[in-house]
């Protein structure tokens, strides 16, 4: 789970206006930061099945968003793709 604080500023910097909170390029960075989490977590844990089902859920779900931000606007999906890898 994300603090609060972490999750603002994720928000702000991906969001597409000013009062933005759940466009696809946020819900996408959001997910990414969590999967990031669980996955070091599952390197600790690797028993931890529950856990490992949520991080395949948030995967599926990153993955549709992605997929649909591709279809509806591809120079946003490059944009974010670009900032997101550079993150690792």
């Amino acid at each position: 789970m994300l603090t609060k604080h972490k999750k603002a500023k994720i928000i702000e910097k991906h969001r597409v206006h000013k009062t933005d909170t759940g466009s696809a390029e946020v819900q996408i960075a959001i997910l990414t930061e969590e999967i990031q989490k669980l996955t070091s977590h599952l390197k600790k844990h690797s028993k931890d099945n529950h856990s490992r089902r949520g991080l395949l859920g948030m995967v599926s779900k990153r993955k549709r968003l992605l997929g649909w931000l591709e279809a509806e606007n591809e120079t946003r999906y490059k944009k974010l793709t670009k900032e997101l890898e550079s993150k690792k």
